[in-house]
């Protein structure tokens, strides 16, 4: 189950370390080892939240997960995002970008630290409407109830999610332009994209996030009918494909799924400018962790995990928000990055711990109404 689960990851951490030898050396292969390292700690929340829509979908959309957004994950966020972003902040063509971000390092990771507000306001936006939207719901099973009985209760008020996260943004943008005027409207051009970017991003969260939620409301009735005429093709002889099987709801809820490991990657890759500027050693060591994040939510899922240990989707989440609020004050601030894992962390096993205990509690429990029910049973046959 093991090797099945994570036998891709193996591989390609054994493909990376190997490429990053020939390209390098023996200090390549350290920095790259380095950055898995670092991705992995970053994002094991993102595994968390990713396991909680995963299991909703089929056996080939868990596949397609794996495989294709794999490449998304890895070519898509960690090599080309970076290329993309120096690309439209520094007016330059796409070519011209890959030029510099292969012979020019330290004027490319100079270009990508200037992006850092749009990229962090965009980000801290979209985690901090999912860390809200879950917060805000009544749930049967609550973690911290002293906060989440009476934030339930809130989120009755329609939109409440959205004017939180618009009046965050609004005092995020507001603190750059009072900065900007005690240092002559140097950076007035910055409070402004860090509007337009957390826009961008509340907006992001809004169309997909509706989609995705519009699809899984028609989840059960798409595979009620898909479950009836896999039954027709089994008596008729025919094969049904795997893509008709999957639905358009496993689509949109992959495409939500993509859009929030984006919104993962980016500490990641920010955080990776600590450690080295070279983009080859960044997309293999952050290719290799984020295989290692798909493997582990798989996993998460075939286990039934999160059923298990029933705190852990609220740990994460919290976890969302602490780094969605975190993204927020790097806009001005310099934050390690090994703060924002740190956090993300103790958060989940705090939550694993805390559905250890529960489990425990119930097992006890219902060890006594057994032996109750044993008593019981002798005192009435006698």
């Amino acid at each position: 189950m093991l090797l099945k689960t994570f036998g891709w990851s193996f591989a390609i951490t054994a493909l990376g370390l190997v490429a990053a030898v020939f390209y390098g050396g023996w200090e390549a292969f350290g920095i790259v080892a380095i950055l898995s390292i670092l991705e992995i700690s970053l994002s094991f929340d993102n595994a968390v939240v990713n396991a909680g829509i995963l299991k909703k979908m089929n056996a080939f959309w868990q596949k397609i997960f794996l495989t294709v957004g794999v490449l998304i994950a890895v070519f898509g966020m960690r090599l080309v995002f970076p290329v993309v972003i120096v690309a439209i902040s520094a007016k330059m063509g796409p070519i011209e970008a890959v030029d510099l971000a292969l012979n020019n390092k330290d004027r490319y990771q100079q270009l990508v630290t200037d992006a850092h507000p749009s990229i962090a306001a965009f980000g801290g936006m979209f985690l901090l409407m999912i860390f809200l939207d879950f917060i805000f719901e009544d749930r049967d099973i609550q973690w911290l109830r002293w906060i989440e009985r009476p934030l339930a209760k809130l989120g009755k008020v329609d939109m409440l999610s959205v004017c939180i996260a618009l009046v965050v943004l609004l005092i995020t943008s507001f603190t750059f332009a009072t900065h900007a005027h005690q240092h002559g409207g140097a950076h007035v051009d910055k409070a402004q994209t860090v509007l337009i970017s957390g826009i961008a991003g509340l907006i992001t969260y809004m169309v997909v996030g509706g989609l995705s939620g519009y699809f899984e409301d028609k989840l059960e009735e798409e595979e009620e009918r898909e479950h009836e005429e896999e039954e027709e093709a089994k008596r008729s002889g025919k094969q049904r494909s795997a893509v008709t099987l999957a639905g358009k709801a496993a689509f949109f809820m992959f495409l939500y799924l993509e859009v929030l490991d984006a919104s993962f990657s980016f500490d990641g890759v920010i955080g990776a400018f600590a450690i080295t500027n070279d983009i080859v050693l960044m997309a293999l060591g952050l290719g290799i962790g984020a295989m290692y994040v798909r493997s582990l939510t798989v996993y998460l899922v075939r286990q039934g995990t999160l059923d298990d240990y029933v705190y852990l989707e609220h740990g994460a989440h919290y976890a969302i928000g602490a780094l969605a609020v975190l993204l927020m004050i790097t806009i001005q601030y310099q934050i390690n990055e090994v703060i924002t894992g740190l956090v993300g962390v103790i958060l989940i096993a705090w939550s694993f711990w805390s559905s250890v205990r529960r489990n425990r509690a119930l097992a006890e429990a219902e060890g006594k109404a057994a032996g109750s029910d044993e008593k019981t049973e002798v005192s009435s046959g006698v």
